[in-house]
């Protein structure tokens, strides 16, 4: 079953663009990995969400992941309240939203054509 993690960083004043470019510049090779975004949430604030295959393969890659943390944790300041520089969940999905496509509007006959009948 799909799952989902998502990490809360802030980030040191003045190093955002760093942080961002090694994001940029990362290669995640995680097995079961199916992509995921750096989300800007504030100023210095981000949150990075990724899709996994299920589950399972966010705990397996759990120690890849502390590494690739570790390529930026010079940048991050500490959340507070015990958390440390990130505050990680993940799970299972529950629900899955689809986007509805609206309907075609009818396209509307000119005067012209109009007349003609």
């Amino acid at each position: 079953m799909t799952a989902y993690n998502v990490v809360r960083f802030r980030v040191k004043p003045g190093a955002e663009q760093q942080f961002i470019d090694r994001h940029k510049q990362a290669k995640p090779n995680f097995k079961g990995f199916r992509g995921g975004a750096l989300v800007k949430t504030g100023d210095g604030t981000f949150c990075f969400v990724a899709e996994w295959v299920n589950f399972q393969k966010i705990a397996a890659a759990r120690p890849q992941m502390i590494g690739l943390l570790d390529s930026m944790r010079d940048l991050l300041e500490d959340l507070g309240g015990g958390l440390g520089v990130t505050d990680p969940v993940s799970g299972e999905v529950v629900v899955s939203l689809k986007t509805t496509k609206p309907k075609a509007k009818k396209a509307k006959k000119s005067k012209k054509a109009k007349k003609k009948r």
